[in-house]
């Protein structure tokens, strides 16, 4: 299945082209410099791969949590390359992503934690996400294995608290996990989510309650 993923919702940006399991081409960058590139990126990775956007099977894209900005671009650019090419748009959760990219420890349940600033995270326990404080993390009932860029913190507070955890090697989304939770939801593996942003939290970005003020006359 071929594949074209995109992903702007954490701490990187990237683009790839993807055989099935195989990484024909990719682009990362920091999203400092990466957003704005994503359109390009995406251009250059199938090119490089000696794909068209018509021969792609999907376009997989993450839906958040993360970034307003990042998460908008990318799925912008994912919704106008399957209307132009005729190829279906699939979105993933980041913490679908990272569950992907490596099962759980026999006996361990896996959660996922991911940077949200401001001494929070957002916590995926299998699905359910949620924002939370560090200072107000929920217990685990077993032994767990903690994904995410916050899993480290996450997981010290939690051993700290004498919970049996374990820090998973994954950190950040990556092509292979992108493309694998999109085929896991075009098979049923995964429930249905529309290609939709996926906040945790409203955007920090409002509107006037009264909405915007016309423009001054002449």
């Amino acid at each position: 299945m071929l594949a074209l993923t995109l992903d702007a919702a954490l701490a990187r940006v990237s683009a790839a082209a993807l055989d099935d399991e195989r990484v024909l081409a990719e682009d990362v960058r920091d999203t400092a410099r990466g957003v704005g590139s994503l359109a390009g990126m995406a251009e250059a990775v199938l090119a490089e791969a000696g794909l068209s956007a018509t021969a792609l099977d999907l376009v997989a894209v993450t839906l958040g949590p993360g970034s307003f900005t990042g998460i908008r671009a990318a799925l912008a650019l994912a919704h106008g390359i399957g209307l132009a090419a005729g190829v279906a748009v699939v979105g993933v959760t980041a913490p679908e992503a990272l569950a992907a990219m490596r099962p759980a420890p026999p006996g361990r349940q896996l959660w996922v934690a991911i940077d949200s600033r401001r001494g929070r995270v957002f916590l995926d326990r299998g699905g359910d996400t949620l924002a939370v404080a560090l200072d107000d993390l929920p217990m685990p009932r077993g032994p767990l294995a903690l994904a995410g860029d916050a899993a480290p913190e996450v997981a010290a507070r939690l051993a700290a608290r004498r919970a049996d955890v374990l820090v998973a090697p994954q950190r950040l989304p990556e092509p292979r996990g992108i493309a694998r939770a999109a085929r896991d939801r075009l098979t049923g593996a995964l429930p249905p989510r529309p290609a939709q942003p996926f906040y945790v939290d409203p955007p920090e970005a409002r509107l006037p309650a009264g909405g915007l003020r016309p423009a001054p006359a002449g």
